[in-house]
């Protein structure tokens, strides 16, 4: 590309953005960047689409059941400006591709394509789902029995719903954040040592997951903390006290000897399968 041809690129993009963000619009791209439609007009689409459309193409415009295409997904739509390319098709251009004609006319086929163009347009990127007042999905989809039938197998040796989890689905109401909270062993208080705000005078609290660090000195001395960094040529701990100590290494010495509080949960991940996840999700959040 010459360097004329760039500045023009280069200008137009600009001119585009801020014609764009100047309507208080979000700058997508360009298909997107059309005047809005009338609110009358998109109502009324509204009603046609979901009564004649959203049975092949989702009640989101991503697709229906049946296998109708993702409209917002569709070179038709980016394309179409008042409905000039969706009409014929409505009308019966691609029956042969499994699109049947639909007894529509013109002027319901224009409103429908205005609505599809209004939620096109509040997409964040192509084909991104727009936003919906649906409440989130409910993560707790599993077999809570199952799941106590693999916390025993896998989890018990560390972990009690007795002690350290009692209560544990008061403390986290949220699923999601349940979830992913005992996949990554995020602290059952479900909040991490990392931030906490110490008293005055006292020293700032240890990450539980934070990894431990023992490093034998060559004269036989021990030092054991958290690490707080570690390379090839330094490592340091935080002590007990709260200060850093910052030991020099040179190749194996001093001896370093690692102890990682997450590694039985590192190794759940390799053989933890979405039911299983599922299961003891659903059986975690009824410790309450």
């Amino acid at each position: 590309m010459s360097k004329v041809v760039f500045a023009a690129a280069v200008a137009f993009t600009a001119t585009m953005t801020v014609q764009v963000l100047g309507q208080g619009r979000q700058a997508v791209f360009p298909a997107q960047q059309r005047p809005p439609g009338d609110p009358v007009l998109i109502e009324r689409g509204k009603g046609i689409y979901v009564t004649t459309c959203a049975a092949c193409h989702g009640a989101d415009l991503r697709g229906g059941a049946t296998g109708g295409p993702n409209l917002l997904r569709s070179q038709v739509v980016l394309n179409d400006q008042k409905g000039e390319l969706i009409l014929p098709i409505v009308h019966g251009a691609r029956a042969e591709r499994g699109m049947p004609a639909l007894p529509l006319g013109e002027d319901d086929v224009i409103a429908v394509a205005e609505y599809v163009h209004s939620v096109a347009a509040t997409g964040r990127n192509q084909g991104a789902p727009p936003p919906s007042e649906a409440p989130p999905p409910d993560p707790i989809v599993g077999d809570a029995s199952a799941g106590e039938v693999y916390f025993k197998a896998k989890c018990s040796s560390c972990h009690s719903p007795t002690g350290d989890l009692q209560g544990l689905a008061s403390r986290i109401t949220d699923g999601k954040a349940l979830q992913n909270g005992w996949i990554t062993g995020t602290p059952v208080t479900g909040r991490g040592g990392r931030g906490a705000a110490p008293r005055p005078g006292e020293p700032r609290p240890v990450d539980p997951r934070a990894m431990i660090a023992t490093v034998t000195l060559p004269g036989g001395e021990k030092v054991t903390g958290p690490v707080v960094r570690m390379d090839n040529f330094l490592i340091t701990l935080r002590m007990e006290d709260g200060s850093q100590r910052t030991i020099r290494r040179t190749g194996a010495v001093p001896k370093v000897e690692l102890t990682d509080p997450l590694a039985a949960h590192k190794a759940l991940l390799s053989i933890l399968t979405d039911k299983d996840m599922h299961d003891v999700t659903a059986y975690l959040a009824g410790l309450k």
